[in-house]
């Protein structure tokens, strides 16, 4: 991952995340890797990532694509300006 910028590295490591729980099928990798960034995400990366999905969403998987779209509408006030 040298040589990579923050962004790019966050978004390396949601794709490796979704691209491990995706033996367990679309809906339940998504689920999966949404509970994942939940858990063990700094609130300052979950609000970079999902300010990042649109700018990268030619590189994010679809399964990583939709546990940032969950993600993002569950985000609670206040998230979005962390950081």
């Amino acid at each position: 991952m040298s040589g990579m910028t923050n962004d790019e590295k966050l978004v390396y490591m949601v794709n490796q995340i979704a691209r491990n729980f995706g033996t367990l099928g679309h809906d339940d990798a998504v689920a999966a890797t949404e509970d994942h960034l939940l858990k063990y995400w700094d609130p300052r990366m979950k609000a970079r990532i999902v300010m990042l999905m649109a700018e990268h969403a030619g590189t994010l998987s679809p399964v990583a694509s939709g546990a940032l779209s969950r993600l993002r509408a569950g985000i609670g006030p206040g998230l979005a300006d962390a950081g």
